[in-house]
């Protein structure tokens, strides 16, 4: 049996995915685009006891060469990447044509009612060419709020993202690592697709008291309007293709679709899924 390529190894879920996977005794190849010495990506750590292995979806002369020694990839999308034609697309086809015998992609939930996601092409374009695919459609990451969130939490204690009064089911991504590694080693799950939520649902004015609870200081939620927020990416430099994709994720938020909690985790891995108090506890460090 050949090694797992994990792109965006040097990532929140890639990493988390990678983790697992060695834990589980698999030979995983973590994909980065500049391996530097002790593992090291960028200044990023990867998985430890994975092997750094050079791959950028932006230079596709690399691309074949990656997967020497691998039967199954772990594909993500960058959040810098919004076109999935000139990326993705052609990842896909390559690994194809290495002969590749399962792909699970990392695709966001809700996606079949969002046409309009790079994920939902990538998604199409696994079907279209009958590749042996899984779908892994998590809710919102819990660690959003520890990563592109963190600064706004611990410099101004404030959460400031545009979903209005909604419910999202949070899922940490260590329990999408758990998930991946099973779905990867265990049969019966080619051809599926799995929504991925937590067993709780909750506002941000809850996760804000939760968070409130855990630091010992109190965190409010702003409660910004759509264009609001996407005015502020746009005053940090966000490309258009990023706010356009934030603008689509949060209108999903909105409109409910990431409210309700399930225990797909808990049937996948046979452990529940972690609570937003639990991983505020792990992480509490992070926001001061």
């Amino acid at each position: 049996m050949g090694s797992i390529l994990v792109t965006g190894a040097s990532g929140t879920v890639g990493r988390a995915v990678a983790g697992a996977l060695v834990a589980a005794g698999e030979d995983v190849v973590s994909a980065v685009r500049a391996p530097g010495p002790g593992g090291d990506a960028s200044g990023a750590g990867i998985a430890p006891g994975s092997e750094a292995r050079a791959f950028d979806f932006a230079v596709p002369s690399g691309w074949a060469g990656a997967f020497t020694g691998v039967d199954r990839l772990f594909l993500l999308r960058p959040p810098a990447i919004a076109n999935v034609g000139d990326t993705l697309l052609p990842v896909i086809d390559v690994a194809l044509e290495q002969g590749i015998r399962q792909i699970v992609f990392l695709s966001l939930q809700g996606v079949q009612f969002n046409t309009a996601t790079p994920h939902h092409a990538v998604e199409k374009h696994l079907r279209e060419r009958k590749a042996p695919y899984t779908f892994l459609r998590p809710n919102f990451f819990m660690q959003n709020l520890s990563t592109v969130y963190r600064d706004e939490i611990r410099e101004r204690s404030e959460i400031y993202l545009p979903a209005a009064g909604a419910h999202t089911a949070f899922i940490d991504a260590r329990d999408i690592g758990r998930v991946a590694a099973r779905v990867f080693t265990e049969p019966g799950h080619l051809g599926r697709a799995y929504t991925l939520s937590g067993e709780q649902s909750l506002t941000y004015d809850q996760v804000a008291s939760i968070l409130s609870e855990v630091l010992g200081r109190r965190i409010s939620y702003a409660r910004p309007t759509a264009a609001e927020y996407s005015a502020r990416l746009a005053a940090r430099g966000a490309s258009t293709d990023f706010i356009a994709v934030q603008e689509m994720i949060y209108r999903i938020v909105r409109l409910q679709v990431s409210a309700l909690p399930n225990r797909a985790i808990r049937r996948l891995t046979g452990a529940p899924a972690t609570s937003f108090r639990q991983f505020a506890i792990d992480h509490q460090a992070l926001w001061g």
